[in-house]
């Protein structure tokens, strides 16, 4: 049996959208490549006095309170080592600064791939063929491997320099150690003829003298995967960026203020409140405000989720961004700026976004420790052999070795490959994943909310239900009179853009009707449309617009209370002053939407059905999906306390939406998934997009955000294991410097093939391409 809960009976079960909320200094800062760069710019500005600050990578934005001095903020920020600017609402730069990362590390990795392969193989084969050696081919080695440890490497070396600076250690440390010293050694033992010997153990045998250019493979082949693995993840990385922009798009920038006694068209900013603006059909309402005088139909679907749209009138609240279909109201505003609903809804969804976790949050953790160890195990491993009475050579490259093979090549690789062909599965499949963070939620997901409107439905108004009333309890209204009210009701109607209007208009077609012409039209805004057809009067509206125009409604009560009850919208239809049908509207499920919740159901997951319609539509609904927990009459604010209730009853929660209403539960949820037919702002605030219109790419997304998670953590879990298990080989020296470079590629190469398999990865459903 479907239980609804309401929620919103109490007034304070949401946020006071009246109340001022805490003055913030927001700021754009560039530069940041991974968890530990936020975590040392979050340190960094709370070292100024009275400070709160957190970091939020994705967005790459820093969030303060408590201070309002925006040069010692920038100068913190700055003395970290990045760069950083006040953010301005309609400003693009970091999404600028993040492009231009985005291309230079594209430049490098090309450049680094054109010279490393053709390195490689030259270098490999005349290092082992000495007949294949012509003079100074050592030399020409160095020279081309030269440009992929600087130019190419700069972005490791330079971070790596940051860092030592403010004696911090991570993973571009150990990567540029490697880089330096393996090239290093290369080009002093070509240049200074340092080689002791006449060559290195390779497992099968010595190689032949002046080998020593094999370290170049190692050097460039580092940068090159390196440059690989932080293209992808930073390509993949950012996300919810601009969700202030698509609210800003949404939102009328100029607004019809009456001053002086006459309205004048000014800046939406400007407006004050007490104000009062004036709003005409078709236009949005530019600020949260109450009517003041007129009737109109609202179309509030995009702001708080309701199907049908709602009649306002003198003492009625609306919301800004909603839009007014067919009458003029005048609206005083009682809130603007950041205190409107639209603005305090992205504030809870950029909160929301910055309390979210990543999986290479787990990655800087390990190199935190990971990274000095080797570093110091791989100096103590030189020390070592060199005192004991090895050549400098051999001992310098037992050290190489142990830093080469403790190189976290492949856990650099683990998480953003395993990303990158997840995301390129889910996008042929019309799921696009924004980040590893839905990879990370997925495999904890226990409960699935779904919001009702044009997320289960279609979101269109559509006729389900006309019923003839007949003249006298006796009789019962033949089908030849119904379809004939309903060709009449279509007439008056086919002029109007109300959704209810088009239903009605749209269904007289699919029943073959013949729609004749109408005169005299008359709207009432909100509520109906009377006019004369064929000289006969015909009016179609609410029950209480045919109370209002002296209509006697009794014999179609029963029926009204009968559509009411299946949460239907309700039109009445009077000819010549005599009630002759009832009319039901409703906002029809989608095909897929049955089986969509009996897939969800199958994967261990509990649905809830979160509405802002009424109680009966909501119950309805729940019992056509079989759904037993429905929460009705929730307010857009209220969705995000929502799915923070479940959160904090130990529900691991995954939020399914497609309005602005949606978007902060959309990035409360430990999972967000929109649908394109959505909102920009909706998809912009979710870690899931499904681009085709098939529910059933709910619970596939969240199969493959699963089985992604699988891999990266089978990658991790390898790229550790294998460095905790080589390093002792390589610290007895019974591992040189190119068995390690071999053992390195391999590893990255188990890793990499380990994340191809996810390409094999197939939907549940047969009708879905491939």
């Amino acid at each position: 049996m479907t239980s609804t809960v309401p929620t919103s009976a109490s007034p304070s079960s949401g946020p006071d959208l009246g109340a001022a909320p805490d003055a913030v200094l927001q700021l754009d800062v560039g530069g940041m490549t991974c968890a530990a760069c936020a975590g040392r710019v979050e340190r960094a500005l709370n070292k100024i006095d009275g400070a709160r600050a957190t970091v939020n990578l994705a967005t790459e934005r820093a969030t303060v309170t408590g201070i309002s001095d925006v040069d010692a903020a920038l100068a913190a920020v700055r003395k970290a080592g990045y760069e950083a600017r006040e953010h301005e609402t309609d400003s693009e730069w970091s999404a600028e600064h993040a492009q231009h990362r985005v291309a230079d590390l594209r430049r490098r990795l090309l450049v680094a791939a054109v010279l490393t392969v053709p390195l490689m193989d030259f270098t490999l084969a005349l290092a082992l063929v000495p007949g294949l050696r012509f003079p100074h081919w050592d030399l020409l080695s160095v020279a081309v491997a030269i440009p992929v440890v600087t130019w190419c490497a700069a972005p490791f070396h330079r971070v790596t320099w940051e860092n030592l600076r403010h004696g911090a250690l991570t993973m571009e440390t150990l990567v540029s150690l490697g880089i330096i010293v393996s090239f290093g050694w290369a080009a002093a033992s070509v240049l200074f003829d340092l080689a002791e010997d006449s060559g290195f153990w390779i497992g099968f045998g010595e190689v032949p003298p002046g080998a020593d250019a094999l370290y170049l493979d190692v050097a460039a082949g580092l940068v090159t995967f390196q440059l690989a693995g932080r293209y992808f993840e930073t390509r993949s990385r950012r996300r919810a960026v601009g969700v202030l922009d698509a609210l800003g798009r949404l939102a009328a920038p100029e607004s019809r203020v009456v001053r002086d006694g006459a309205p004048v068209v000014v800046p939406t900013q400007s407006v004050l409140v007490g104000e009062s603006v004036v709003v005409l059909p078709g236009e949005t309402v530019p600020l949260d405000g109450t009517v003041t005088a007129g009737i109109a139909s609202i179309d509030t679907a995009p702001v708080t989720g309701e199907s049908s749209p709602r009649t306002v009138q003198q003492g009625d609240t609306v919301i800004g961004g909603t839009l007014d279909t067919d009458g003029r109201i005048v609206v005083e505003v009682t809130a603007v700026g950041a205190n409107t609903q639209l603005a305090q809804m992205v504030a809870l969804a950029e909160e929301a976004q910055e309390r979210k976790a990543t999986i290479q949050r787990l990655v800087d953790s390990v190199v935190r420790w990971f990274v000095p160890v080797v570093i110091v195990l791989a100096s103590v491993t030189f020390l070592a052999w060199l005192l004991s009475g090895a050549p400098l050579g051999k001992s310098v490259a037992i050290g190489i070795a142990v830093l080469i093979i403790a190189c976290p090549c492949a856990l650099g690789l683990a998480t953003p490959m395993a990303l990158m062909v997840g995301v390129g599965r889910g996008a042929s499949l019309g799921i696009l994943v924004r980040g590893q963070d839905a990879f990370e939620a997925s495999g904890r997901i226990d409960t699935v909310v779904l919001d009702k409107t044009g997320t289960l439905t279609t979101g269109r108004m559509s006729v389900v239900d006309v019923r003839g009333v007949a003249p006298s309890p006796d009789t019962v209204p033949s089908a030849g009179v119904v379809d004939e009210t309903l060709a009449l009701a279509a007439a008056v109607e086919s002029g109007s853009t109300h959704p209810v209007a088009q239903a009605v208009v749209a269904h007289a077609v699919e029943r073959g009707l013949t729609i004749p012409d109408v005169d005299e039209v008359e709207a009432r805004a909100g509520r109906g449309v009377r006019g004369l057809v064929a000289e006969r009067r015909v009016d179609i509206g609410t029950p209480d617009l045919m109370h209002e125009l002296g209509h006697d409604t009794t014999l179609a009560d029963p029926l009204v209370d009968e559509q009411r009850a299946h949460g239907r919208t309700v039109a009445v239809v009077a000819v010549d002053g005599v009630v002759r049908a009832v009319v039901g509207a409703a906002d029809a499920l989608k095909e897929s939407a049955v089986q969509t919740v009996r897939d969800l159901t199958d994967l261990g997951l509990e649905v809830v059905l979160l509405t802002g319609d009424h109680r009966a539509a909501a119950a309805a609904i729940g019992d056509q999906l079989g759904i037993e927990h429905v929460m009705a009459e929730v307010l857009p604010t209220e969705k995000a306390e929502v799915v923070t209730t479940l959160q904090e009853s130990g529900r691991t929660v995954a939020m399914v939406g497609d309005g602005i209403n949606d978007v902060a539960a959309l990035a409360t949820a430990d999972l967000g998934l929109a649908l394109a037919s959505g909102t920009d702002v909706a998809m912009r605030s979710a870690d899931v997009i499904l681009v085709r219109d098939d529910l059933g790419l709910v619970p596939d997304s969240i199969r493959l955000s699963r089985a992604t998670l699988r891999t990266i953590r089978g990658n991790l879990v390898w790229a550790v294991g294998y460095n905790v298990a080589a390093i002792p080989i390589a610290v007895a020296g019974f591992l040189n410097p190119l068995i390690a470079a071999a053992c390195m590629a391999c590893s990255s190469l188990f890793v990499v093939q380990n994340s191809l398999r996810l390409n094999r990865f197939q939907p549940r459903r047969d009708d879905v391409d491939r």
